[in-house]
């Protein structure tokens, strides 16, 4: 008996001590895992989890978990990835395991999260019309923790001498300067990419990301970045997000091991696109041509992703979903709208639409067409029945008619004309109120030499964007002048803001820092953007626009309970406005207040309205 129990107590001690083996074994979690987490209560209740390991694909995949169904299990090209689909539609917030074993032996084990959704967040608040919306570079903003300077693992680090390097601007640099954003009137940050660019060079910019799910460390971590967000919400500001589907860094870590040939648009030699987004939408186009616009590469160094296939197109919406959910942002700006799949694009859109219906993104859709730039705003189906789901586009063909309209003389189609027939044209779009316009960005030379350094130039553009329909955009540094052409080079026109850096001499967030001139212009953007603020009319209001005579445009906004309205004088000269043509928008009112110089005139009289200037006019 006492041998038999023995024998009983040595096989179950063998037994423990294989389980602890076991279990210590089965801690090793695999390379990658993504999206890491996810949430119950979604809309869309299918989950991709892609995992990624050596010869993950010879394991057998297990887990326990109420309400969790795993529907498929997809091997791919290379053995190091499993693309796992789950049901999560009867799931709770909690967490399982998920255990990969070869035999009798786990080799992998993964501890997946399903959180609890916060009940607002399907209904969080995009940016829209009653929005003014700043854009800036985080790199060459402002450095608020010196310690990312130079951060291990990475390619790249600061070199302020090379104007192409990076340059030390972070995450803590743009929380210590909201107050700066908000007190001139702007109430979203739109800020260029902040995800992983672990690039040998030109890292700087954001646009060749290495990682989709983690913020770059030099920047600072995933929740800095949630911790900006609240920040910038407690001061009433909207956090928007800029995204790229179209391509990724050549250095991105699935670059070394693609999951399959078809992950990214291969060619048999580098074949860059043409760029030429009409072929999207010419209905006589070679598929050739189409071909290359959509496949080829943007660049060298950005391989161009595969947007038709499934695993590819599911991971990139739903990458979108983790960063609305996970940090609240409030918008997204498209990269490089047109490049990607149209037709992935549109899905995507509409996932995040029934996901968040308050929720807005913008495309970019360069092209100075409107009827090209108008295909791409979703709302309605064209002309081929496409329909791309994506509420707004920059409205890049108003942007070209300011930087010729201001610096021209009165012409049958030139200088103020070209104001007008650009608005002219907002049948075209669905909704010509959701517009993004501004006058410069990143990519562009900069606002103050497209209006030939001429300050009373930019005022009168910066009076347009304040009050015309859309939702303006102003880009750093256009408060302080800057001034370069993007041909000089794009570190040049992105140049560092003064006072940013510890030990700048100059400290243009402070009054005292600023020129005169500077001031001149942060206080004129500030009186527009603060009167913006408030004014239903200039967010939602209708637009009544007269054709411009002797090169002076003149616009109305209007509701039921309010009427703005606006004259550009683009003369050299001062010049009389007769008042009584625009009686149709006027009648009823008898008194006008100019919001600029605080003065006040009889609407029933003719005016003298200075050279190069603009009026901004509540009637009363």
């Amino acid at each position: 008996m006492n041998k038999t129990f023995s024998n009983k107590s040595l096989l179950l001690f063998v037994a423990l001590i294989a389980l602890s083996c076991f279990d210590v074994f089965s801690q090793k979690a695999p390379e990658k895992v993504e999206p890491p987490f996810w949430w119950t209560g979604m809309q869309h209740t299918e989950l991709q989890v892609l995992v990624y390991g050596e010869n993950i694909s010879q394991t057998q995949v297990s887990y326990s978990y109420p309400g969790v169904k795993l529907r498929e299990i997809v091997k791919v090209e290379s053995p190091n990835y499993l693309f796992l689909y789950f049901d999560i539609e009867d799931a709770l917030p909690g967490s399982f395991d998920i255990v990969f074993t070869s035999g009798r032996r786990a080799l992998y084990r993964y501890t997946y999260e399903l959180k609890a959704r916060k009940e607002d967040a399907r209904y969080i608040e995009g940016f829209d019309a009653s929005d003014a919306m700043y854009l800036l570079m985080p790199d060459r903003f402002a450095n608020g923790n010196t310690d990312l300077d130079f951060v291990e693992g990475m390619m790249e680090n600061v070199d302020l001498y090379d104007p192409d390097g990076r340059h030390g601007g972070d995450i803590q640099g743009i929380i210590n300067n909201l107050d700066y954003i908000s007190s001139m009137g702007f109430t979203a940050v739109w800020i260029n990419p902040l995800l992983e660019n672990n690039q040998p060079r030109y890292s700087y910019h954001g646009y060749a990301i290495t990682d989709f799910y983690k913020v770059d460390p030099r920047f600072g971590t995933n929740e800095d970045y949630k911790k900006l967000i609240d920040e910038a919400n407690s001061k009433g500001i909207k956090i928007v997000k800029d995204m790229i589907f179209n391509h990724c860094g050549h250095y991105h870590w699935w670059m070394k091991d693609l999951p399959m040939s078809s992950w990214v648009n291969e060619w048999p030699e580098f074949t860059r696109t043409t760029y030429r987004m009409s072929s999207i939408l010419d209905p006589h186009a070679a598929e050739s041509d189409f071909g290359r616009m959509t496949y080829g590469w943007f660049d060298v160094n950005m391989p161009d992703l595969n947007q038709k296939n499934r695993l590819l197109a599911t991971y990139l919406i739903q990458n979108s979903v983790w960063w609305i959910e996970y940090a609240g942002i409030q918008g997204i700006r498209m990269d490089t709208q047109p490049y990607s799949d149209k037709y992935f694009m549109a899905d995507w859109g509409k996932y995040i639409q029934k996901e968040y219906p308050n929720f807005n993104i913008v495309g970019e859709s360069w092209s100075g067409v409107a009827a090209l730039t108008s295909y791409f705003q979703g709302g309605k189906p064209r002309h081929d029945g496409y329909n791309s789901h994506i509420p707004t586009v920059f409205d890049f063909p108003l942007y070209d008619a300011i930087g010729q309209g201001f610096n021209e003389s009165d012409g049958w189609d030139s200088g103020m004309m070209r104001l007008y027939n650009s608005i002219s044209l907002d049948f075209l779009y669905s909704d010509p109120f959701n517009l993004v316009i501004f006058g410069d960005n990143h990519d562009t030379d900069r606002f103050m030499k497209r209006m030939q350094d001429d300050v009373r130039k930019l005022k009168m553009a910066l009076s347009l964007l304040a009050t015309t329909r859309g939702i303006p955009s102003i880009y750093t540094g256009t408060e302080t002048l800057e001034s370069a052409f993007e041909g000089d080079g794009h570190g040049i026109m992105r140049v560092r803001f003064p006072g940013g850096w510890p030990g700048d001499s100059v400290n243009a967030f402070t009054r005292e820092g600023r020129t005169d001139e500077q001031n001149e212009i942060v206080d004129y953007i500030s009186l527009l953007l603060n009167f913006r603020k408030n004014k239903e009319v200039l967010h939602y209001g209708l637009l009544k626009q007269f054709v411009p005579e002797n090169n002076v445009y003149v616009y109305f906004r209007y509701n039921e309970n309010e009427t703005v309205m606006v004259v550009l004088n683009n003369n050299d000269a001062e010049t009389t406005l007769d008042t009584g043509r625009f009686a149709e928008a006027t009648s009823g009112f008898n008194l006008a207040y100019d919001i600029i110089s605080g003065q006040s005139f009889p609407v029933s009289e003719s005016w003298k309205v200075p050279a190069r200037s603009a009026l901004v006019l509540e009637l009363k």
